[in-house]
């Protein structure tokens, strides 16, 4: 059965979700996008209402919810806004494009993962997890809750993924490193050493950002 599905936010991410649950239109009917950007309210996205501010969820009380908010400058701000809205598990809708490999992987709540997502063998993957296009996912990963993969991200095997982690576009770690917690690795880096929790890393091989220590 269809099940009707707000999405939070109405940038770019919500954009991609939405191309991707119209490929799927016997599990999910698009209602609408919440933004608290005054500005957004009676606009579209993409031919779907921003219907208000987050305040309107009670008025879909049987629609799904995925979160759209991905950005490697705030990498906290998607788990936080999950906690704000503190809905039961039930409610947070796991987008998986047709064209993604997930291989029998277990997806966390409110996962997405976009065109070209492979993972390669049985695995779990957090919840409220994004993966945008070709990200590569590997035998023995963990990934935590709320991490974000930006397009073509790939992770060698046995690498952990830290809480709200952001890896950037084309990044790529090497197997057994370690991500820490809210770390963000830079577009086109390549990890070869576990990054602290917290920390910006960036270049190839990666280094910590100026004024982080090692």
């Amino acid at each position: 059965m269809t099940r009707p599905l707000l999405l939070i936010g109405a940038g770019g991410l919500a954009r991609e979700v939405l191309a991707a649950v119209r490929l799927l239109p016997d599990v999910w009917n698009p209602v609408g996008a919440l933004d608290d950007s005054a500005a957004l309210h009676g606009t579209l996205v993409d031919g779907v209402p921003v219907l208000g501010g987050l305040d309107r969820i009670g008025d879909h009380p049987d629609a799904a919810v995925v979160a759209c908010i991905a950005n490697a400058r705030r990498p906290l701000s998607r788990l936080n806004l999950v906690s704000t809205l503190d809905l039961p598990d039930e409610r947070w809708a796991t987008v998986v494009h047709p064209a993604a490999v997930t291989s029998g992987a277990s997806l966390g709540a409110g996962t997405v993962l976009l065109a070209g997502v492979v993972i390669t063998t049985p695995l779990s993957v957090g919840r409220h997890v994004v993966a945008m296009p070709h990200v590569l996912i590997t035998h023995d990963d963990e990934v935590s809750d709320g991490v974000t993969f930006a397009g073509r991200a790939s992770l060698g095997g046995g690498v952990f993924v830290g809480e709200s982690a952001y890896l950037g576009q084309g990044s790529m770690v090497r197997e057994g490193v370690r991500i820490g917690a809210g770390a963000v690795v830079g577009m086109g880096a390549v990890v070869l050493r576990d990054v602290p929790a917290g920390q910006t890393w960036a270049g190839v091989p990666a280094r910590p950002l100026l004024g982080e220590s090692a």
